[in-house]
């Protein structure tokens, strides 16, 4: 899933540009795992006195990876089509949220889709960004960033914040200062304040973790969701 700076279109989706789709990242190709039959050995034989002899006994490898000599090389290596894997991922709806920071020049923000809770101690979430993101040189400068959840009825927030070329924050963008000068959007859904915890480049885009450090949450309401390239509503079955 990926965060960007461009109009949504069909992420058919983790990682796409606009917004951002979780990511994913690429899984890749998993090395080949298929063995030959394993080698057999003679069992030391028994006492004779032994009345009930036990058969002889087969090693049995590890299933792990194959030894690094018999792995296929990266070049031969089956991959699949990229637009395939597109739409693969394009059947699984996304949460969305708008990341704000402030490096000290200027808010910034961008729409983001590939938003995920990673850990409870420390309190970690984190989000993907592609490498082409225009947003993204200014935003990695900033000490503290906010990801705000977005409801259903905020899918003109959210598509502002994924168009290039327009001032994100202005009006009708409805926002405020919080602690630490970051940028607040009104009316999410719920906001999570944290400070940079870890950045590492995936493939075609950079995996951000924040440390959370406070958390404020509005009034509830249906979550805005991104599916096959539209944003759209949650409906409980029950």
């Amino acid at each position: 899933m990926r965060a960007t700076d461009t109009t949504p279109t069909p992420p058919d989706q983790r990682p796409t540009t606009t917004p951002d789709t979780r990511p994913t990242t690429d899984p890749g190709p998993t090395p080949a795992t298929d063995f030959g039959p394993s080698s057999s050995a003679a069992a030391s034989p028994r006492p004779t006195t032994d009345p009930d002899p036990a058969p002889a006994l087969r090693p049995v490898r590890d299933p792990g990876l194959r030894p690094t000599a018999d792995r296929v090389p990266d070049e031969r290596r089956a991959t699949v089509d990229p637009d395939r894997f597109r739409r693969a991922l394009g059947r699984h709806p996304a949460g969305v949220v708008v990341i704000t920071a402030d490096p000290g020049d200027g808010p910034v923000g961008l729409t983001a889709t590939s938003f995920t809770s990673v850990s409870l101690a420390p309190p970690l979430v984190a989000f993907y960004v592609a490498d082409t993101s225009a947003t993204w040189p200014r935003l990695r400068r900033a000490d503290r960033f906010a990801v705000h959840l977005l409801a259903a009825d905020q899918a003109g927030l959210a598509a502002r914040f994924a168009t290039t070329g327009v001032d994100r924050f202005a009006p009708p963008t409805a926002w405020r200062r919080g602690a630490d000068g970051v940028p607040l959007l009104d009316g999410a859904a719920a906001r999570l304040v944290c400070r940079p915890h870890d950045v590492r480049r995936l493939g075609d885009h950079w995996a951000v973790a924040g440390e959370v450090v406070a958390t404020e949450t509005g009034s509830p309401r249906p979550p805005l969701l991104y599916h096959q390239g539209a944003f759209g509503g949650f409906t409980p079955l029950a």
